[in-house]
């Protein structure tokens, strides 16, 4: 039995001996599914095409957590559980490169924020108030944020 497989045409098997010559074909039968194929007739269609959907998957994946963020943390305190220990403001920045490609474009809130908390030697920040500015440039977009508030050391850290 010869198994024929051709790219755009479905697997075929003949029956007939390689050696003889008949002038009628002979009906084609299923060939054996992929798994049951003999080592070393693999066909390198096959593997190209399984390995593109899989370099396709892999980079849609990554591409998609590049398009997430932390969200900045900005609780409500009582008065009686922190202590206030002075103003403080801090910037971050982050691109856009070719207008699709995100670096450390997601996370620039929290590192401003913390950012400020950490200049103070604080726990929290309150009354917190957020600016953002854009610069572009020939192959990017850049975005600055700046984040301003109250810094506070709480009395009990949570």
């Amino acid at each position: 039995m010869v198994c024929v497989i051709a790219e755009r045409v479905p697997a075929t098997c003949s029956t007939k001996p390689d050696d003889v010559d008949t002038k009628e074909p002979l009906p084609p039968v299923k060939c054996a599914p992929p798994e049951r194929w003999i080592p070393g007739v693999f066909p390198w269609s096959f593997a190209v095409k399984y390995l593109s959907k899989v370099v396709a998957a892999a980079l849609f994946g990554v591409v998609l957590a590049g398009c997430t963020g932390t969200p900045m943390n900005t609780k409500q305190y009582d008065s009686s559980q922190y202590t206030v220990i002075g103003h403080s403001e801090a910037t971050a920045t982050g691109l856009l490169l070719f207008g699709v490609i995100p670096i450390q474009q997601n996370s620039r809130f929290v590192r401003a924020q913390n950012a400020a908390i950490k200049a103070k030697g604080g726990d929290a920040m309150i009354n917190t108030q957020v600016q953002e500015n854009w610069f572009w440039a020939w192959v990017l977009t850049g975005y600055t944020t700046k984040i301003s508030g109250d810094v506070v050391k709480l009395k009990t850290v949570q």
